[in-house]
């Protein structure tokens, strides 16, 4: 029976946080809709036929750089916009073919660029792209990284340029596409910028997806940890979010229990 009672609040859980303990497809997705989600985020494409055939969507889809992670390398810089734009595009094209709404993206990190250079080639590299996410009805999200948390490669991005939210947000205004939103990730906006119900106010209708995790840490969303999910789920209703909640946290002790109380805290 589904934890999900409301449902005001559609949820979603990110792939490569959990396929270690559920590493077949048909079992993530039943673990998924056991949860009462519905969604499997940053899938591998492989994964888009069953998702589809079970219901479910890829909230936000992945784009695939080879061996480099893909928030390493982005619009900030002009010497990789060939690869990441073809990458984008094709990302694109796959949400556009299996009817999901989203595709991620990044600045890339600084590699000498200053951020004002950074922001500049941002909008221009975005705007290279944007047109053609308009065209197939696919949100491009761009994700803020904290770059205080250095301790291990996916709780923090030192080097990263988009890092703090509001110099994201003038990227999003400057290219000025309803296609271009932000990912706006609790973990990482606590850990920069902080002061989370009044970011999302004041940025609500740049906001294209949402991702939660526990401070410090990116760990399950317990008492152990400093930021309180249920008001952050209202403040996402109070501002009309249409979006997917995706839970993105690194699981320290059994992950079927983390992600139960994980739903039931977004479920308000």
């Amino acid at each position: 029976m589904s934890l999900i009672k409301n449902g005001r609040i559609k949820q979603s859980l990110v792939h490569w946080c959990y396929e270690p303990y559920w590493k077949d497809h048909d079992a993530f997705i039943g673990m998924t809709k056991d949860l009462g989600c519905q969604s499997v985020e940053l899938a591998p494409p492989s994964m888009y036929p069953k998702l589809k055939a079970a219901g479910l969507t890829n909230a936000i889809a992945q784009i695939d750089l080879g061996e480099t992670p893909p928030f390493m390398i982005g619009f900030n810089n002009p010497k990789h916009w060939d690869q990441v734009i073809a990458a984008t595009k094709k990302s694109i094209d796959e949400c556009a073919e299996f009817g999901f709404p989203s595709v991620i993206c990044f600045t890339g990190y600084e590699d000498g660029l200053t951020a004002e250079q950074g922001a500049d080639n941002c909008v221009e590299g975005f705007k290279k792209v944007v047109g053609y996410a308009e065209q197939k009805g696919v949100t491009m999200c761009l994700e803020m990284l904290n770059t205080r948390a250095d301790d291990h490669p996916m709780k923090g991005h030192p080097g990263y340029q988009g890092n703090h939210t509001e110099y994201c947000i003038d990227i999003l205004k400057r290219v000025g596409s309803p296609r271009l939103k932000l990912l706006f990730d609790f973990y990482h906006v606590q850990i920069q910028d902080g002061d989370l119900i009044r970011r999302l106010h004041q940025h609500k209708d740049y906001i294209g997806h949402i991702h939660t995790a526990g401070n410090p840490g990116r760990g399950e969303m317990d008492e152990k940890q400093e930021i309180y999910f249920p008001p952050l789920m209202h403040a996402l209703l109070d501002i009309g979010y249409q979006g997917y909640v995706g839970h993105e946290f690194i699981p320290t002790r059994d992950p079927l229990e983390g992600l139960k109380q994980a739903v039931t805290q977004c479920d308000v």
